[in-house]
């Protein structure tokens, strides 16, 4: 089974997205996601993000809180939260073909505008997951 961890990065209300590569055999190719990854063998999920974080935007993140693992046939998706402290400047994308902070009407439209391609991009299923997730907190 493959697992994945993957990160709510917050900054003032808004979510640290990725463009994923338009390349096909990859997860959900061309669209927003959240920033992480595989775990390596023997990685807690906690580690992979770590490590995945720093080779996608080169940033350690201080507190990553557990939120919630979703599991389907494909895989185990554990999702993570923690506060973005620096501003989007400070993060060098290192995977992915761009990265915006996006707030909650724009990630609700199902589309988000990618300045470097000048087009809007639909979401992936993951930050979808993340989505429904917290319109189910009371």
């Amino acid at each position: 089974m493959v697992e994945v961890a993957l990160a709510i990065l917050e900054q003032e209300g808004r979510w640290l997205l990725q463009l994923r590569d338009d390349l096909a055999g990859i997860v959900a190719p061309g669209t927003w996601g959240l920033f992480g990854g595989h775990l390596d063998p023997g990685e807690s999920p906690e580690q992979a993000l770590r490590r995945e974080l720093q080779e996608e935007i080169s940033w350690c993140s201080g507190d990553l809180h557990f939120w919630f693992s979703h599991s389907s046939p494909q895989r185990i998706a554990h999702f993570f939260r923690s506060g973005l402290p620096v501003p989007l400047e400070a993060l060098q994308l290192l995977e992915g073909q761009d990265m915006v902070l996006a707030g909650f009407e724009e990630l609700a439209s199902g589309q988000i505008w990618s300045p470097r391609l000048q087009q809007a991009r639909p979401l992936a299923p993951s930050l979808q997951l993340a989505l429904e997730a917290l319109q189910q907190i009371p």
